[in-house]
């Protein structure tokens, strides 16, 4: 069984120190980082095959945060699995420091991939997981889209790439806010059925509630069963998730904080965070 409320309590303090290091920053991106809590806190923290006192382990599973941009919700996750010390996260975005705006793999212990541009994160993802069924590795590759990414072009090649070559080691989580920078994204650019398309180039496709740990850890099983096919997981979420005044605001898709909304998103949050 599942330990879902230390899960929750590790999303509390994930989505704290989002809003602080951003804070911190004066930049960043806090809405998609907040929607994506409960999807990399169960990876992290119980279904992947990784080791923070050795990243660089041969056969872990690998991680593709395809939104690059999304980079605190990935920093604050690594930091709390122990893969460097949290005192780097007030470091965030500031000149000289470890954490940039989008992840660094040659700086940042526990980033198997450098990613910003929209779309590139997702295709080496699949030349990543390719590449395990070459070497008849047993390591899966799992990775993050947003789904305002979706609407580029290169996305669709790599969907195209990763059916045709089978790769079932292959599981992707499509975090489906439902806004982007400009907003609603079926007024900016509209990618629905986003179902439909991906079965219609040859994946198997899950849609569930992507705050639900129940309904993540289901789909993850589904995945790893299915055989054949790559798999995208169609995560349904809020953006800015909990956070009273972000929750579906596209405002909040990269914009800061300032002292006193970081003081209202932290109580709304459960509490204070680092000093």
């Amino acid at each position: 069984m599942r330990d879902h409320k230390g899960l929750n309590e590790i999303a509390s303090i994930i989505r704290r120190e989002i809003v602080t290091m951003i804070h911190g920053a004066k930049s960043g991106y806090p809405g998609g980082s907040l929607s994506a809590v409960e999807i990399l806190t169960a990876l992290y923290f119980d279904e992947m095959n990784i080791d923070p006192t050795n990243p660089k382990m041969e056969d872990r599973d690998r991680f593709v945060l395809s939104k690059g941009h999304a980079a605190p919700v990935l920093y604050a996750t690594l930091a709390e699995r122990g893969f460097f010390d949290k005192k780097e996260l007030a470091g965030f975005r500031k000149f000289g420091a470890m954490l940039q705006g989008h992840p660094d793999m040659n700086k940042v212990p526990g980033v198997d991939m450098s990613t910003g541009s929209l779309g590139q994160g997702f295709s080496a993802a699949c030349g990543m997981a390719m590449g395990s069924k070459l070497d008849n590795a047993p390591w899966n590759v799992y990775a993050l889209l947003g789904d305002g990414e979706i609407q580029e072009g290169i996305v669709w090649e790599a969907t195209m790439s990763a059916a045709h070559y089978k790769l079932d080691n292959l599981i992707v989580f499509l975090d489906y806010n439902g806004l982007q920078i400009d907003g609603n994204i079926e007024s900016v650019m509209n990618v629905n059925p986003i179902e439909g398309k991906f079965k219609s180039f040859g994946w198997n496709v899950i849609t569930i509630d992507g705050h639900d740990y129940d309904q993540i850890f289901a789909a993850l099983d589904i995945a790893k069963d299915t055989v054949g096919k790559p798999t995208i997981i169609i995560a349904k979420t809020i953006k800015g998730k909990g956070v009273s005044f972000m929750e579906n605001q596209a405002s909040w898709h990269g914009s800061a904080l300032n002292d006193a909304e970081l003081k209202q998103a932290l109580l709304d949050l459960g509490g204070a965070c680092r000093e």
